[in-house]
């Protein structure tokens, strides 16, 4: 059985380094073991995508920045043998360019994207989140980093329920 960490980040701006939230989402077994949730401060006030995700430089101010959060960001994605993320390659920039900008090591974790997962598994198109968790019935709170980490999450336990191994 995989031990994985699903993840999704919503940025402020159009910047990589500009995330807002963080959900993390730990699975072992086919069962998630443990959730967390960061707030994160971008290092501009600049937020351009309030609208998709209702997130504003008020509920982030006082939040640490990426590097604040870095030892908690780390320690929990290496709890598992790989990284999970809807459209994995927004996700995997975004970790690069917090890391970039904050001059942290880059995660050397591979990702699974669910978006090619429920593509090649289950020819599910369109492909965007809602659509996959409709097709499965997974409850969804989409632009909500929690909601969409967990979705993601449960995406994969049905792939490995289908017979699908990373």
């Amino acid at each position: 059985m995989s031990s994985f960490v699903a993840i999704d980040f919503e940025t402020a701006a159009y910047s990589r380094a500009s995330a807002c939230a963080l959900g993390m989402v730990h699975v072992r077994d086919r069962q998630i073991v443990e959730e967390k949730t960061l707030l994160i401060r971008p290092p501009s006030r600049e937020f351009v995508f309030t609208y998709i995700h209702g997130l504003s430089w008020t509920d982030v101010q006082y939040q640490p920045t990426f590097a604040g959060h870095w030892n908690t960001i780390a320690e929990f994605i290496h709890r598992g043998d790989f990284l999970v993320a809807h459209n994995a390659g927004f996700d995997r920039g975004v970790m690069g360019g917090c890391c970039e900008r904050y001059d942290l090591p880059k995660p050397v974790l591979p990702f699974v994207c669910t978006v090619q997962l429920a593509r090649r598994l289950w020819d599910i198109r369109p492909t965007k989140l809602p659509d996959v968790c409709r097709y499965h019935g997974i409850d969804l709170k989409h632009h909500d980093a929690a909601s969409d980490s967990r979705a993601c999450a449960k995406i994969v336990i049905a792939a490995e329920e289908d017979g699908w191994a990373y």
